[in-house]
């Protein structure tokens, strides 16, 4: 995680926002037809936040959480929320996919966007969620297109029997699929 913190993640934070924000609209779009009134989303591996934001924003109704596993990303998303004075909708957390802080059945859905490649264990990754979520909830992932989803579809077929796990390429910001998301 040494890249994110320090300067590398005040560096990092405003590249992403800039080069991400096409996908995250998109992601935050169908996430705003999808999230029950007054639900829960947790954003795993939410960075400095900026999908939380802009779920905000479309969506005044919800409950956002976002966690990260660097403090320094926390701190800064922590500082986006004060700054756009969303204290009281949007809370973020240090900690790791594989034991998350919350109760379970805390969330109506999840999502991940560009942080799977990061995790050492997909498979608890997935348990976590699986285990956060009410049932038949939602738990959306976008990574980069290349990332092997080998190991999530193995643990989503394992936690979420009987569901289905849809793949699909996702254009944003560049004119080729650069991305692909997993819904399950």
């Amino acid at each position: 995680m040494s890249y994110f913190e320090g300067r590398s993640g005040e560096r990092y934070d405003r590249r992403a926002a800039r080069l991400n924000r096409p996908l995250f609209r998109k992601i935050c779009r169908e996430i705003a037809d999808a999230a029950p009134r007054d639900g829960a989303v947790l954003d795993a591996g939410t960075g400095s936040g900026h999908l939380l934001l802009e779920l905000a924003r479309l969506r005044p109704d919800l409950r956002l959480s976002g966690m990260d596993l660097s403090k320094d990303m926390i701190a800064i998303g922590r500082r986006h929320v004060r700054d756009a004075s969303l204290e009281d909708r949007v809370a973020l957390d240090v900690a790791d996919v594989a034991a998350l802080p919350y109760p379970d059945g805390a969330f109506d859905l999840v999502v991940s966007t560009l942080s799977m490649h990061h995790w050492d264990r997909v498979d608890r990754a997935v348990a976590e969620f699986a285990r956060v979520l009410k049932p038949e909830a939602p738990l959306w992932i976008y990574d980069f297109r290349f990332v092997s989803a080998r190991g999530l579809a193995a643990a989503a077929r394992e936690r979420f029997p009987g569901r289905p796990i849809r793949r699909t390429l996702v254009r944003a910001l560049l004119p080729f699929p650069a991305f692909a998301g997993y819904a399950i």
